[in-house]
């Protein structure tokens, strides 16, 4: 007998007295996470498997709490880890494109600096290693300046800093005090470049001058050989003596002596010269065949000091030194030695340890002179021994005076020469 009161069946057992048979319960499906591929793009994670990627739950805990930051919404809900690994800029994926312009834009600015920099230092360096000894103030009764700028180019037989072995290489000889080899005028126009040569032997007038040493004023010295205003008092009285002979005002000095040279023409690793015709010289240690070659410091220096095996004597070499030292020049004054910088400081210090200049001149003037004689060689211009008239006393050589007042008048009026030497 049942004692429960009927209560519509709540709170005990079904109200058909059969028993109820087991119910099947609705089933529960996960919600499904649409399938993320890989994306290699922006790196694969080898955590992720294909399970994940369809949604499928095997019923497995792994023991890894998903939910709230790796949930995908901070909400607690739970749901599937990322399955990449987002790369920025520093990673291997793909971020922000560089940026080109800016890169080339700051390296071209570091090149630039860079450069001048180099340029700035390499600059101060020269400009301490010259020798700017010669005081040209010194010099009196000069003429007034020209249109051109002129340089009194002067090779000594100064055997300065030159050992016993090296003399008898260069077949120099032991002479003590030093002489003028060569001197030549190089007048830097705009109207053309011109090279004069003034030979040794020349027969001119050695005027009044004072001394560079005491001081002292000193009465005109009448005729003499050109080389003997040198050798009485330096290249002041050298500089007053070609002013005072062609009436031409001399803005810079510059003079090198042998092994200065040498060593040039050996820091450029040799300078090619066209010999036109083959000749010997025991003196000088000339020995060349005719044709194009590559002659070192040693044969240079025989080269422009040969004047014995010549009928024209000292006007022969005075041809040959106004040829070396403009193809010198040219093969100076290129990119390939003046932007390497291997070449350009082996050259520049051959060249400014020996090199004595006045002292106004700076490495800029040195530089115009270069190029001036350069452009010789190029065919801007033209080289040519002053005009000579015929002998003088003592076996020298007389000047042809109008000539000569000619060509230095279209020297300092800056006007292309005209005048031509006859020897």
């Amino acid at each position: 007998m049942n004692d429960w009161p009927d209560d519509g069946g709540y709170g005990r057992g079904p109200a058909n007295p059969q028993p109820e048979g087991p119910r099947r319960m609705s089933h529960v499906q996960r919600p499904q996470v649409p399938q993320q591929p890989p994306r290699y793009d922006q790196g694969y994670d080898p955590s992720f498997t294909q399970a994940q990627g369809t949604g499928y739950d095997s019923g497995y805990n792994t023991g890894q709490v998903y939910g709230g930051a790796q949930g995908g919404g901070g909400d607690g809900r739970g749901g599937i880890p990322p399955q990449y690994t987002p790369r920025g800029p520093g990673g291997s994926g793909t971020g922000p494109a560089p940026d080109w312009c800016k890169r080339i834009k700051v390296g071209s600015i570091v090149l630039v600096v860079g450069v001048l920099a180099w340029g700035i230092g390499t600059y101060a360096w020269a400009s301490s290693q010259m020798r700017n000894e010669v005081d040209l103030s010194k010099v009196i009764e000069r003429p007034s300046e020209g249109d051109c700028t002129t340089y009194l180019i002067v090779g000594s037989d100064s055997r300065e800093g030159m050992s016993a072995e090296e003399k008898k290489k260069l077949h120099t000889g032991s002479a003590e005090g030093k002489r003028t080899d060569s001197m030549m005028i190089l007048a830097a126009c705009s109207s053309g470049n011109t090279m004069v040569s003034l030979p040794r032997d020349s027969w001119v007038t050695i005027p009044s001058f004072v001394g560079s040493e005491s001081g002292k004023k000193y009465g005109a010295r009448g005729g003499s050989k050109l080389n003997a205003a040198y050798a009485m008092d330096g290249p002041e009285l050298l500089v007053r003596t070609v002013e005072y002979n062609t009436g031409l005002r001399i803005d810079h000095y510059a003079e090198i002596g042998f092994a200065g040279f040498a060593n040039i023409v050996d820091a450029l690793g040799g300078v090619e010269l066209n010999i036109e015709k083959g000749f010997k010289d025991k003196k000088s240690g000339a020995d060349f065949q005719a044709g194009t070659q590559t002659l070192n410091g040693e044969q240079a220096l025989a080269f422009v000091r040969t004047r014995y095996a010549f009928a024209e004597s000292d006007l022969a070499r005075t041809k040959n030194q106004q040829k070396f030292l403009s193809a010198l020049a040219n093969q100076a004054a290129t990119p390939g030695t003046i932007l390497n910088p291997f070449a350009l400081y082996p050259t520049l210090g051959a060249g400014l340890d020996t090199l004595i200049v006045d002292k106004d001149m700076s490495l800029y003037d040195l530089g115009t002179m270069f190029f001036a004689m350069k452009g010789i060689s190029g065919g801007d211009g033209k080289s040519m021994n002053i005009p000579i008239a015929g002998t003088a006393p003592q076996g020298s050589l007389k000047w042809d005076m109008p000539k000569v007042k000619q060509l230095v008048e279209q020297i300092r009026n800056d006007q292309k020469v005209t005048v031509e030497s006859n020897r």
